[in-house]
């Protein structure tokens, strides 16, 4: 015995067609697997003949440019960083406190120390 959805039923009756989507056996829009047969060659790319030289495609160019220079914009910036670690501002306060008290904070060895 065939039973119907009752949103099949509410078709039938207004008229609008029912479509089965497991009959149909199709999904739109999910495509089909992609596979990129590996031909042996680096990056899937044939080599030019000999004496011909590799044309680059139009992004190449803009890629090494963006990759490497920012690369250098931010080796650049570490290096001028400022130093802000806990032991150089401790340091900086030691000093400060010791020199407010009337301390020397740099050891300076004594003339009448024996040897």
């Amino acid at each position: 015995m065939l039973t119907l959805s009752p949103l099949r039923v509410v078709r039938a009756r207004a008229g609008l067609p029912t479509r089965n989507v497991t009959a149909q056996g199709k999904r739109l829009a999910s495509g089909s697997p992609h596979y990129n047969e590996p031909s042996g060659w680096l990056f899937g790319e044939k080599p030019p003949p000999p004496g011909q030289k590799r044309v680059k495609e139009g992004w190449e160019n803009i890629w090494y440019i963006g990759m490497f220079g920012s690369m250098g914009v931010a080796a650049v910036m570490m290096y001028y960083k400022p130093d802000n670690s806990i032991q150089t501002w401790a340091l900086r306060e030691a000093k400060e406190r010791m020199e407010a008290r009337g301390e020397k904070y740099k050891y300076e060895p004594s003339s009448s120390a024996s040897s």
